[in-house]
């Protein structure tokens, strides 16, 4: 079975590593021959940079793929305070429009076999008073990968993010399990417990590493996405 169309990447928390397992999985795609760029609907925390706000996340993203699509599609909404995107688009007196990320995302697949939708925050994070991440996920239709950040309370997190998605509707295509806390107690016997109790299959394993950022996932995370039915 092919890959999917799009992925929406989403995490247990903030700062669990998004946006370096989304950068691994796009370099493991491209080298693969699946032509695959990222899209980050919502970034805030962004830098001034002329007249142009730049994002790490979105320039991680677009560093791992040779696929340069345009800014206004990977990242349509930017802001420069490093608070929730909702709060941040308030603020600069912003509608975040559901209907305009999905035009972006349709846009991004005549670029691109796959896109990989990187969300903000948890599957809650709010993207407005009444839209949250889990809202595009779902218009979008996109399969969802769930980044874990291996550190105490994880298993909590996970299956709580785990219950949630499958509630949507939408598949739960795999999870990636990063290691956020390079001392976490029991790091083997949590991972244990969670692979026993994902109903999804681990994609892959991410060590705690200065370099993460530049790495690339191993091809078994792409044989376990074409297994999925």
């Amino acid at each position: 079975m092919p890959i999917a169309p799009r992925y929406f990447i989403t995490g247990t928390d903030t700062e669990v590593g998004k946006s370096i397992a989304t950068a691994q999985l796009l370099r493991c795609l491209n080298k693969n021959n699946i032509r695959a760029v990222g899209m980050k609907p919502a970034a805030s925390g962004c830098i001034q940079h002329g007249d142009i706000l730049i994002n790490d996340d979105v320039e991680l993203h677009r560093q791992a793929s040779p696929i340069q699509a345009p800014l206004a599609l990977v990242s349509p909404y930017r802001f420069l305070p490093p608070i929730s995107p909702h709060l941040a688009a308030h603020e600069a007196g912003v509608q975040i429009d559901l209907s305009h990320l999905i035009d972006c995302a349709n846009q991004l697949n005549v670029y691109a076999d796959t896109v990989l939708i990187e969300g903000a925050g948890g599957w809650f994070a709010p993207l407005s008073d009444s839209l949250r991440i889990a809202d595009l996920a779902v218009a979008l239709e996109a399969p969802v990968i769930l980044v874990v950040g291996m550190r105490l309370g994880c298993i909590n997190h996970a299956l709580l993010s785990v219950q949630s998605i499958l509630s949507s509707g939408l598949p739960l295509a795999g999870w990636i399990a990063n290691q956020v806390d390079p001392n976490m107690a029991r790091h083997a016997e949590n991972l244990d417990y969670l692979s026993k109790n994902i109903p999804a299959p681990l994609l892959a394993e991410i060590e705690f590493n200065p370099l993460a950022r530049e790495g690339c996932l191993n091809e078994k995370a792409i044989i376990h996405l074409q297994l999925q039915k």
